[in-house]
């Protein structure tokens, strides 16, 4: 029996060593085909399967010989091969630009050129200008109304922060002369007097200052906003002269050459672009007319209320007269607010 059981561990041995040479013959075949890199692959599977036993081998023997057949049949070059790669990549269209990009970018390079060209002859006296001296005229007030509105504002501004702190001096200074007033007999009635007079000014004071906030809020909306707008408009404008020019000016270069074909199409060239930034200079001149005039209208309106509000509320704060002053902030429908008073807590709301 021992010899029978030898006799049987050496026949399988023997097979095991053939599979091992079959699977080397075939890893050589495909590495030829393939590469060498499978092969370290099949070789390293080998290995783990002569350890694990040598049933392991023969299964895994035959799967890797399946696998080797199925990778021999596919090429490189393989259909499966090729629908692996993105259609995107492998198509030609994809690097094309399209050519409205490029006529984009080709005209905007031609008119910042032309216009920055006329710039700068503009600036060393060598080129025209196109000139509307009455909107010029305008236009240079509206910026010089800015300048003097953006000032009082700021002196407004400043006002109004200082008269604040007036106000909370005062307060804490008719809080200090009731304490007093309690604690002093000999002095109470002195001491009540100013509590209640600093109470009064007090009071008074948060008023003018809900009056001096109105001003300032409605004053830098009119400088920061209604005027900031018309000059954004005017700024364009002014951008729509300049290329104007530049288009005028070469078409007028244009027409001083030589009759040719290569000139005639480059003189309707010219002509078609002046038309067009001729229309687009118009129309923003005349956008331009039409918000300086409602601008000037606005702006009359607006510091008509503002000034009268003004010299009302300090006149009458300043003289005492506290129903005159609370007249006025009901004529403009002021609510006054303490200088404490910030947003409502929730349990307030």
């Amino acid at each position: 029996s021992l010899m029978a059981n030898s006799l049987h561990e050496n026949s399988m041995y023997d097979n095991n060593i053939k599979v091992s040479a079959s699977i080397e013959t075939a890893m050589e075949k495909t590495s030829i085909q393939n590469g060498n890199g499978f092969s370290d692959f099949v070789s390293s599977g080998t290995s783990l399967n002569q350890e694990a036993g040598m049933f392991t081998l023969r299964n895994s023997s035959s799967s890797a010989l399946e696998e080797l057949k199925t990778s021999s049949v596919q090429s490189p070059g393989s259909p499966n091969d090729q629908n692996c790669i993105p259609t995107s990549i492998t198509d030609p269209q994809m690097y094309k630009p399209s050519k409205s990009k490029i006529e984009k970018i080709k005209n905007w390079s031609l008119s910042t050129y032309k216009c920055t060209k006329q710039m700068i002859s503009e600036t060393l006296g060598k080129s025209s200008k196109t000139v509307d001296t009455e909107l010029e005229t305008h236009i240079e007030l509206l910026r010089d109304n800015q300048k003097k509105y953006l000032n009082i504002l700021r002196l407004a501004r400043a006002l109004s922060s200082h008269f604040y702190h007036v106000i909370q001096t005062q307060s804490l200074l008719g809080d200090s002369f009731s304490e007093l007033a309690q604690k002093a007999p000999e002095l109470q009635e002195e001491f009540s007097y100013n509590a209640e007079t600093h109470r009064c000014l007090t009071k008074n004071g948060e008023t003018l200052l809900s009056a001096l906030h109105f001003f300032v809020s409605s004053l830098n909306t009119l400088c920061n906003q209604t005027m900031e707008d018309t000059l954004l408009t005017i700024k364009d404008y002014e951008s729509a002269r300049l290329e104007f020019d530049a288009y005028r000016n070469d078409l007028e270069a244009q027409k001083l050459q030589l009759k040719s074909d290569v000139n005639s199409n480059k003189l309707e060239e010219a002509q078609k672009n002046y038309d067009v930034s001729k229309t687009h200079y118009d129309k923003l001149r005349n956008d331009v007319n039409i918000k300086l005039k409602f601008l000037d209208e606005n702006r009359v309106k607006v510091m008509h209320k503002q000034l009268l509000l003004f010299h009302n509320a300090v006149s009458a704060y300043f003289s005492g007269n506290q129903q005159a002053l609370d007249s006025t902030m009901k004529q403009f429908s002021i609510k006054p607010r303490t200088p404490n008073s910030g947003t409502p807590s929730w349990l307030e709301q």
